[in-house]
């Protein structure tokens, strides 16, 4: 085992699938020179140059459209787009085009790139640099969408998305980037679609992505000396979705409670309701809780800011009502 922060662990991995393969090539605002606005890069530019590693201008859907283009002709390459809200600057490029083209040609064309991107609020990033966009590219089909948790999670996803032949979203939470997390030494490549059982528990499930899966298991910890068991699943990816976890554990439990960044409206906690509704709705004990933003734009100070992102406290509570 060893120590990395979950900015490195990022780094580590895109280290090593571009020292396996020369086709992956790392593009995106300040990647090189700087080794990335969140240091996710660091180093890279040096040891491979400026063909692999190349910094573009502000235009992300000029570099999206770039990437679509090179990967359609052989390479692998993997864009950092600084800020999640920048998919809409992109959205044509990556809905219209990467997300379509295997279909629309009939599968003679597939567009293996990867599209890296930090969402999240609690960085006083204001309205325009913080929000959470995995629920809206999740509602197109063509496009895989990751979300990892923790730094051995981050490395063994990305791997996995870096080696997968359809355009993947992956996102990555900018409150992690710092953090520091015990890994092991080598980190394998994650499946998509298998979700991880964080903790194990008997009373309550809670499904939760990104970073609110460290935030659920400090609640269920809290939980536990009250005497309440928590069962926390780290969804991993959103598309593919692991119903068949959830399902099983929500069965065991009786009650659900869905923790997830994005906002309540057509969010990724309300549609995982949905998808899983019909077949649990006789083993419900109570209404499905979920956890969310909500409908408002993120603001910029912080007094506003934190009391709306979700955290360990509102997961804590929303448990609690439910118990």
């Amino acid at each position: 085992m060893k120590t990395l922060t979950y900015a490195q662990a990022v780094c580590e991995a895109l280290d090593e699938e571009m020292a396996k393969d020369d086709k992956v090539v790392l593009l995106g605002e300040d990647v090189a020179f700087l080794g990335g606005n969140f240091k996710t890069s660091v180093g890279l530019y040096e040891k491979y140059g400026d063909l692999r590693v190349k910094d573009t201008p502000i235009s992300e859907a000029g570099f999206t459209g770039l990437a679509i283009g090179m990967a359609l002709t052989g390479l692998r390459p993997v864009v950092e787009l600084m800020f999640s809200d920048f998919l809409l600057v992109a959205a044509d490029q990556v809905i219209n085009q990467a997300a379509k083209i295997r279909y629309m040609s009939g599968g003679q064309a597939n567009v293996p790139m990867v599209i890296r991107t930090p969402i999240g609020a609690g960085r006083s990033s204001a309205a325009q640099h913080s929000q959470s966009m995995q629920a809206m590219v999740s509602h197109f089909p063509g496009l895989k969408v990751v979300v990892p948790s923790n730094a051995a999670e981050v490395k063994g996803l990305l791997k996995t998305a870096i080696r997968d032949n359809d355009p993947v979203i992956f996102f990555e939470h900018k409150m992690e980037y710092n953090k520091k997390f015990e890994i092991p030494d080598i980190v394998e490549p994650i499946p998509f679609g298998k979700a991880r059982i964080a903790r194990e528990g008997k009373d309550i499930t809670i499904v939760a992505t990104s970073s609110l899966v460290m935030k659920s298991e400090e609640a269920a910890e809290k939980l536990e000396k009250e005497g309440i068991s928590v069962e926390v699943i780290d969804l991993r990816t959103i598309v593919p979705f692991d119903k068949e976890t959830v399902i099983n554990s929500v069965k065991k439990t009786g009650k659900l409670v869905i923790a997830d960044e994005s906002y309540e409206r057509c969010g990724v906690a309300a549609e995982i309701a949905a998808e899983i509704f019909d077949e649990v709705f006789y083993y419900l004990d109570a209404p499905i809780g979920r956890v969310s933003t909500p409908n408002v734009p993120l603001p910029f100070s912080p007094a506003l800011e934190f009391p709306i992102i979700p955290s360990v406290d509102r997961i804590y509570n929303k448990i609690k009502e439910l118990i």
